[in-house]
């Protein structure tokens, strides 16, 4: 099926509303606590970062959804909450306590996460200060603004949402992201955050993200740097009335197809709005032996730091993405192997059968020269295909992470 991804978020699924204010984490000029609230208790699943020092919202959060259940979101942006011991910890705990209060909610029922500098104690009297009007700005409109308080380098809101039918009751994902650096393949490696309506069980809801994500977050990299506080969360309160998905059949994959169709889409954005890039760099790998091979191989071609220079530079050296499939630990013929580069301009060919194909200088540069830039990889040894999706490199990421902490 194809799923028409539209404008909205969060808040687009029955049931739900968001808000986003200033605690002032950041500066009074910027939201940076963000809330997400379902009138109803919601089945929930999370997947987490597989860094081996994880950020204190990120040990509260696993805890909590240890019922697969919660009916709220709070998140902030300034302060990772990361390497901050106990009092991390309990602070992640208050800032969960103190929405539950005034949400009439257990405090066990709200998930948190945080994005921003790690090893800094996160000012909680500030927070404590911030969540009652946070509460009260709860709305259906509020996405925009809850989207906007989880932002940090991100320099455009990640808010989207899809909707589709299942026996006649239509069911609508919405969601949003933040994401910018600190981007590569292993889990999320970003905050998302995904609001749903259908009636579905825990235990598929937890398959399905954990499905979506291995095809749409975990196929990113911006800089090869993950995260310690990455995390992709999915509540579902089943307002859309949908008879209940408890076994994998067609209404599964529906929903299946739906979600990733949503979470390819904000990988896409992240990938695009990754700091100080230019333009979206796809690796699409076709005829493989195998997934694992070619998403092996696109990986390699994505993360390559001479790959993305040479994309920023319009330079169409296509030795750098031949160097990347090689040291990329996958067997193959390199006779075999077809590379071209294509975008919105055109296509060049550049290697085939073993030998470099004659292509205009001019041509490639009019075809680098766009926003998104499609790497082609035929390895004419399969049937598999795995795209995977980066940006280019450019002298704004080395400014950006220069100067992150002043």
């Amino acid at each position: 099926m194809n799923f028409k991804i539209e404008k909205g978020g969060v808040t687009s699924p029955k049931g739900f509303k968001a808000s986003g204010v200033s605690a002032g984490l950041k500066s009074a000029d910027n939201k940076d606590l963000a809330l997400i609230y379902s009138e109803k208790m919601c089945n929930s699943a999370g997947v987490y970062t597989q860094n081996k020092v994880k950020g204190a919202p990120v040990l509260v959060t696993m805890k909590h959804l240890s019922d697969h259940k919660s009916q709220a979101i709070v998140a902030n942006s300034g302060n990772a909450n990361t390497c901050t011991g106990d009092k991390g910890i309990d602070n992640a705990e208050k800032m969960c306590s103190l929405c539950a209060q005034l949400l009439d909610l257990n405090p066990d029922d709200v998930l948190v996460a945080s994005t921003g500098v790690i090893g800094v104690q996160l000012d909680i009297s500030a927070v404590q200060k911030a969540v009652s009007p946070l509460v009260n700005s709860l709305s259906k409109s509020g996405y925009m603004d809850a989207s906007a308080a989880i932002m940090t380098t991100d320099t455009v809101a990640k808010t989207i949402s899809t909707t589709f039918k299942l026996h006649e009751k239509t069911v609508t994902i919405g969601a949003m992201t933040k994401g910018s650096g600190m981007i590569h393949p292993n889990m999320a490696t970003m905050l998302a955050f995904i609001t749903t309506d259908a009636n579905i069980s825990p235990q598929l809801l937890d398959k399905a993200l954990r499905e979506s994500v291995k095809i749409s977050f975990n196929r990113i990299s911006v800089d090869r740097d993950t995260s310690t506080n990455d995390m992709a969360l999915i509540i579902a309160n089943g307002l859309a009335e949908n008879p209940v998905i408890e076994k994998e059949d067609d209404d599964y994959y529906i929903f299946s197809e739906a979600l990733s169709a949503v979470t390819i889409h904000l990988a896409k954005m992240m990938a695009k709005d990754g700091e100080g890039a230019t333009k979206l760099v796809e690796c699409k790998v076709t005829n493989a032996p195998d997934e694992n091979s070619a998403e092996i191989l696109a990986k390699s071609v994505i993360c390559s730091n001479l790959v993305k220079t040479a994309m920023f530079g319009c330079d169409a050296n296509w030795g750098r993405i031949l160097d990347a499939l090689g040291y990329a630990g996958v067997d193959f013929n390199v006779n075999k192997i077809e590379l071209s580069i294509e975008s919105s301009s055109g296509k060049i060919d550049v290697f085939s059968n073993g030998y470099p194909t004659d292509f205009s200088e001019d041509t490639a540069k009019s075809v680098l020269s766009e926003d998104e830039v499609l790497i082609l990889v035929n390895m004419n040894s399969g049937s598999c295909v795995v795209s995977c999706w980066g940006c280019d490199l450019t002298y704004d990421y080395v400014k950006i992470n220069g100067s992150y902490r002043s």
